[in-house]
């Protein structure tokens, strides 16, 4: 399976209600901010810059509870700023994952050693680690060296401990998809679970305008990317990498990934800030979703963005014939833990745009059989910490 048989079925019990109550807008996946804090200053990153003045508030854990339960989603992406900095986020994960919920705990992996001891393996839960590049690569991302190797190591102790992990990577104008090809073969090695791809959205406070790409550019990548990517436990729908390589359009369907932060209940989505709602209620009835999207609204026009367009996928319109046996045949046919392809070589002296003789000793490793019972695994990782 592609994603474990829990999420599956969740999510198809979930749309069948939907289907059967003739709502029109619903979630799909709830993101979840309960603070806006980072460690870090990524160049492509909008929120530490669009929320700079309110930076230090956050939401108590009762009001995160509040929010899950309001919106309803299934799936709930606990994002921000930083989650692992939030002093309670272990509390937090296990009050949503007794309401029966998979949580995607999107970080930047620099916390995962310090605090995996707030939380216990489930397969409900994935730590989504986010790696643009190889070491050098995601150094300069994040404008901060070390930061890749730290969570590298993060992955491995999580998955010595028995988490889910997966990667989340989001593609700008100069990533080198041959570059990713080579990130995804060895996380491979580590055992990681799938892989998420998206590309960047031009956020009104990032200045660095030139780092984002246009639709058509956005197509010629992701074209690339089918190519060289497909071997991997990717878990970006087909139907949306349709969409981004160019073979279909889908238009915006924002409500489908609703976000919620100290601000409130933030529209019209998680890219754009018109307006904060109180309740979930509010963000749906009030919002003009007729004024959003490609060819309404200018900041729409090069947006192909997983948080608007993803959820399309599967509620949108302009479907096709074939579309639910293509999502089926998608969700059967991955494989969980790595290793679905033979790894991408390294470059002759183990490097590639920082691919260090380290990574490359690991994957070796890995490939030659080496494994340990989970019991001594988990032993050592608690010893780490």
């Amino acid at each position: 399976m592609r994603v474990p048989l829990s999420l599956t079925a969740s999510m198809a019990g979930y749309l069948t209600r939907k289907g059967l109550s003739g709502d029109k807008k619903y979630p799909l996946v709830m993101m979840l901010e309960p603070l806006h804090a980072c460690n870090l200053t990524c160049t492509g990153c909008g929120r530490i810059r669009e929320y700079k003045s309110t930076i230090n508030e956050s939401l108590t854990v009762e009001q995160c509870l509040k929010g899950v339960d309001e919106c309803g989603a299934p799936i709930v992406s606990i994002c921000g700023g930083e989650p692992l900095i939030y002093p309670e986020i272990g509390r937090l994960a296990g009050e949503i994952l007794a309401r029966k919920k998979h949580i995607y705990l999107c970080t930047n992996g620099m916390f995962i050693r310090k605090r995996l001891r707030d939380f216990k393996p489930s397969s409900r839960l994935f730590f989504n680690v986010h790696l643009d590049g190889l070491e050098k690569t995601h150094d300069i991302c994040v404008e901060r060296d070390g930061v890749f190797r730290e969570a590298i190591e993060g992955i491995k102790v999580a998955k010595a401990a028995g988490f889910l992990v997966t990667s989340n990577t989001t593609v700008y104008k100069e990533t080198d998809i041959e570059e990713i090809a080579e990130l995804f073969a060895y996380l491979q090695t580590l055992g990681v679970d799938g892989h998420m791809i998206s590309p960047a959205y031009s956020y009104a406070a990032v200045m660095t305008k030139e780092i984002f790409m246009s639709r058509g550019e956005i197509r010629e990548k992701f074209k690339q990317a089918s190519r060289l990517l497909e071997r991997y436990n990717i878990v970006t729908s087909p139907i949306y990498m349709e969409f981004l390589r160019g073979e279909r359009e889908l238009m915006c369907t924002a409500w489908g990934n609703p976000t919620y932060n100290p601000r409130g209940w933030k529209g019209p989505c998680y890219l754009m800030t018109d307006a904060h709602h109180n309740t979930f209620k509010e963000l749906i009835d009030d919002t003009p979703w007729e004024k959003y999207g490609h060819g309404r609204d200018p900041r729409c026009e090069d947006c192909m963005v997983h948080a608007g367009y993803e959820a399309s996928a599967v509620i949108g319109g302009n479907k096709k014939l074939g579309d639910t046996w293509k999502m089926l045949s998608w969700t059967v046919s991955g494989r969980m833990g790595g290793r679905m392809g033979t790894p991408a070589k390294p470059s002759a002296d183990g490097r590639h745009n920082g691919y260090s003789d380290d990574h490359a000793n690991d994957a070796a490793q890995v490939s030659a059989g080496v494994t340990r019972s989970a019991a001594a695994k988990q032993n050592d990782v608690f010893r780490i910490l």
